[in-house]
């Protein structure tokens, strides 16, 4: 996972209640399909996540996860000519071993491994790669007047101390990227905060993943713009997160947003393939 480019994590919620787009892909066969046409946008990287974090989700459980991931992990993992790695977006151990063996290669926690810690362990052994993310809480409670002293500098010693931990227990350093967790336990004030201060968390040294795809903040800042009318709001904040050393970016409108960043990376001479 050593990053020479912006890289693209495309979005594939197996779920009926994500924030945006909870339903349109609940079918393997729809997700499926979908997660390839997102390849062909642009897409390095398809995150497959069973359990909603919108603010205020309820939780799902084991079974029900693994029967609506594993399926499509399956499935995205026979497509011919695969160029792309699979992720999958859980907090459950028995999720993330199951999605290994289905043949993701990465997993995304936005606990990062404190709901499981030893989902540390079984990604140390099975040498995937794996994305930290800070979340104030849990999605049922996090956006409940979320407070910070400094919000920046709280979110990076979070991830320092996460990073620890992961590479304690065997993990590859060079499989690890960090979330600041846009959107998960903070205002509108803490999110912006995150963004334009994002260089402080570049410098821990590990690629940062910025998801800022549809979320409300930019609907707030818009005038109360809906989820699928925040395109503008997500491509901005994801150039401004390039300029400022982001490395990943998770978006569900892959097309515009990988064109974009394109155009943002050679004008700010970020590195890409030619």
């Amino acid at each position: 996972m050593h990053l020479t480019r912006p890289t693209i994590m495309g979005v594939i919620n197996v779920t009926p209640d994500s924030f945006s787009d909870g339903g349109q892909f609940a079918e393997r066969s729809a997700a499926v399909t979908h997660g390839l046409r997102l390849v062909d946008e642009g897409a390095h990287v398809l995150d497959v996540g069973g359990e909603s974090t919108r603010p205020g989700a309820a939780p799902v459980g084991e079974q029900e996860e693994l029967a609506r991931v594993v399926p499509v992990i399956e499935g995205l993992g026979a497509a011919d000519s695969r160029s792309f790695e699979i992720s999958v977006d859980t907090a459950k151990l028995g999720v993330a071993g199951a999605a290994l063996d289905a043949g993701a290669g990465i997993v995304n926690d936005v606990t990062a491994f404190r709901s499981a810690p030893e989902m540390a362990g079984l990604v140390a052994r099975r040498g995937a790669g794996c994305c930290l993310m800070h979340m104030l809480g849990e999605p049922r409670t996090m956006q409940r007047a979320p407070r910070y002293g400094d919000v920046v500098s709280e979110v990076k010693s979070f991830l320092e101390e996460r990073l620890g931990f992961a590479l304690s227990e065997g993990v590859d350093e060079d499989r690890i990227w960090l979330d600041p967790g846009i959107g998960f336990g903070k205002t509108v004030g803490h999110n912006l905060e995150l963004l334009r201060r994002l260089d402080e968390l570049v410098a821990i040294g590990r690629p940062i993943v910025v998801g800022t795809s549809r979320k409300s903040f930019l609907g707030k800042l818009t005038g109360g713009r809906s989820e699928s009318e925040r395109l503008p709001g997500t491509i901005a904040t994801n150039v401004l997160a390039l300029e400022r050393g982001a490395s990943v970016f998770r978006v569900h409108d892959v097309a515009e947003v990988t064109d974009a960043l394109t155009v943002a990376a050679a004008t700010v001479g970020a590195p890409r393939e030619e």
